[in-house]
């Protein structure tokens, strides 16, 4: 077990119930704050006749109605707990499944998102003196490179600002400035190697050592690495960390060395997963994630449904860590499909079509049928290649993994490109549903 300090904080080594504690007495600071200054939970505090002085732990929280995305899109200014003087950075949701929302960050904020970040990459291995090369935006309105960006400073350690794609410059700085660590999306790693191998680039004794993964899923619910972190290792012997967030947490779930789920930090966030009545799960099940924020100066939240679905895990971890972990990202709630009475999500044929190597892009339509079930086509791009080879063997594939297939078409790499990555948006599209 590491030494406890400031990136590393004793709180997450405590007994379950130490740990429940300290967040309750951090949640009744929370709601005076939110009845003092929030006009959205004032006003709901006064329609539901709730009297916060009686919320005294984290399960009376189920007498207070949950807050979604459309609360947050309707009402988004009276979410604003500041005046507009103390905002010093305004940012947005990505809008991958509806209009993005603002959030405002004071400069308390900022600093609450360096900390988190800091303990997050130390939870990964991180330390001073390290150099990470940042494969994702700081721009365009986006809270995660400019939260890499600051907790990597607060940690002590060094940041070089690539950005995302453009494999030459990524290789560039690796072998200008040597760098340690990478932060990007996995997939674009198997990018990176294809250019390396068609260029004749070393990568096996790159200075790179680890990868700290954004945004898809590396690992199976048993914590084992799925066909697209199964494939990275087998290219690239370098330590592979997943993390989870989302803007309107304002908080990280990453992995430590152990990579057995994203490491819950209670002093930020309060942690719940719901059914589809909105009723605590039991434990061990999957539900939907619902937080509740702490320590957020402007847009604080409350019982927040991520549309995110989950299970935690809270059996102690190796590292010595004793906080939830929450798994890999089961889904997405309303992207849930129906397929030949087989229940999956987007992220499962994802997973499948990541391990192909003559796939090289695709994207994922829905639409309903006359029977109420849905119809799923795999859009692929492939170049030089038989189609009537790549219909049966991603077929055959689908079927090995999911039991069922879907329909397979086929467009152009270079259409599917433009398909997939419109210029308003800051993350690539793969899913289209026309439901």
């Amino acid at each position: 077990m590491k030494p406890f300090s400031k990136y590393n904080p004793e709180i997450e080594y405590q007994p379950r119930e130490v740990i429940q504690k300290f967040q309750e007495e951090k949640l009744q600071k929370e709601l005076i704050y939110l009845r003092n200054h929030s006009p959205f939970y004032r006003q709901l505090f006064q329609k539901e006749h709730i009297n916060i002085d009686k919320i005294k732990t984290i399960a009376d929280l189920q007498d207070i109605p949950i807050t979604t995305k459309k609360d947050l899109q309707i009402h988004n200014q009276d979410f604003i707990c500041v005046p507009k003087e103390k905002i010093v950075d305004y940012i947005t949701t990505s809008g991958t499944l509806s209009d993005p929302t603002t959030f405002a960050m004071t400069e308390a904020d900022l600093q609450r998102l360096a900390y988190n970040e800091a303990i997050s990459f130390t939870c990964a291995n991180g330390y001073p003196g390290e150099i990470y090369q940042l494969m994702t935006t700081i721009d365009k309105r986006f809270m995660a490179g400019l939260a890499y960006f600051l907790g990597i400073r607060e940690m002590g350690a060094s940041v070089i600002r690539v950005g995302n794609g453009i494999p030459e410059l990524q290789w560039d700085t690796i072998n200008r400035i040597k760098p340690t660590a990478i932060v990007c999306v996995p997939s674009f790693i198997l990018k990176i190697i294809q250019y390396a191998e068609k260029h004749g680039i070393d990568y096996q004794n790159s200075s790179i050592k680890k990868a700290v993964c954004i945004g898809e899923n590396l690992r199976e619910q048993d914590f084992s690495l799925n066909l697209l972190g199964t494939k990275i290792k087998e290219k690239w012997d370098i330590n592979l960390y997943s993390t989870y967030a989302s803007t309107e947490m304002s908080t990280t779930f990453c992995e430590c060395e152990a990579g057995h789920g994203g490491h819950h930090h209670p002093e930020l966030i309060i942690c719940e997963l719901l059914d589809d009545q909105n009723h605590v799960v039991k434990e061990g099940e999957e539900g939907e994630l619902t937080i509740t924020t702490l320590g957020v100066e402007g847009m604080p939240l409350l019982r927040f449904k991520t549309g995110d679905i989950a299970r935690f895990h809270y059996e102690p971890c190796s590292c010595g860590r004793t906080t939830m972990r929450i798994s890999p990202i089961i889904g997405r709630k309303n992207q849930m499909i129906k397929l030949k009475g087989t229940t999956l999500y987007p992220v499962a044929i994802f997973d499948v079509l990541d391990n192909v190597d003559y796939v090289q892009n695709y994207i994922v339509e829905v639409t309903s049928n006359e029977i109420g079930t849905d119809n799923v086509t795999v859009v692929v791009g492939c170049a030089n290649i038989s189609e009537e080879f790549v219909v049966k063997d991603l077929k055959d594939r689908f079927r090995a993994k999911l039991r069922v297939a879907p329909e397979i078409a086929f467009d152009t790499p270079e259409h599917l490109q433009q398909i997939s990555t419109p210029e308003a948006k800051r993350k690539p599209m793969k899913f289209f549903d026309k439901r």
